[in-house]
């Protein structure tokens, strides 16, 4: 995908990491980590919903003539290994170890971190203004199934609380405890 997995693969918190620097870490997706006593659920990754121009292909022999054509109606799109990685949505596999790390943890936690949210979150947010696909199903399948305190989120790029448990974070910073 990009630099971030070159890094190596290490434990921290509980859950696996790269170490980017000591102070720069991320956190891996399906990773359940014991932050100040309390266990955190992270998993990255979101569908761009700002494409509908698509996805082009560099080595395409049209891709400039499509860029071009795209360009001049001012339509979003993106651009493969420049701008949009296959990976920004979950393998199975990741799936599989979030499932497995939360059934370790009693499919309990204090708090679940994500960069999109569930399925029916999507709704409350925009109705059918976003597209449901294998992440949000995923989510949904940990809502229905994981007890825990809050879900922080900020794919939607707006700052609210979508009910009393689901928190959409942009450009805010709060304090969890």
């Amino acid at each position: 995908m990009g630099v971030i997995h070159d890094y190596p693969v290490e434990e921290w918190k509980g859950g696996k990491v790269h170490k980017i620097r000591p102070s720069v870490i991320h956190l891996m997706r399906g990773q359940v980590f014991e932050i100040d006593g309390q266990n955190i659920f992270a998993f990255g990754g979101a569908s761009s919903h700002d494409i509908d121009g698509g996805i082009l292909e560099p080595d395409d022999p049209y891709y400039k003539q499509k860029k071009k054509k795209l360009d001049k109606r001012r339509c979003p799109y993106r651009i493969n290994h420049v701008s949009w990685w296959q990976q920004e949505l979950p393998s199975e596999e990741e799936m599989e170890e979030g499932r497995r790390n939360l059934a370790a943890h009693d499919n309990m936690v204090d708090f679940i971190v994500t960069h999109c949210c569930a399925s029916s979150t999507q709704v409350l947010l925009g109705g059918s203004m976003y597209t449901p696909d294998i992440e949000t199903a995923y989510l949904e399948e940990i809502r229905q199934k994981v007890k825990f305190k809050k879900w922080f989120f900020g794919h939607y790029h707006d700052n609210r609380n979508v009910n009393a448990e689901e928190i959409l974070l942009y450009e805010q910073m709060i304090r969890i405890s």
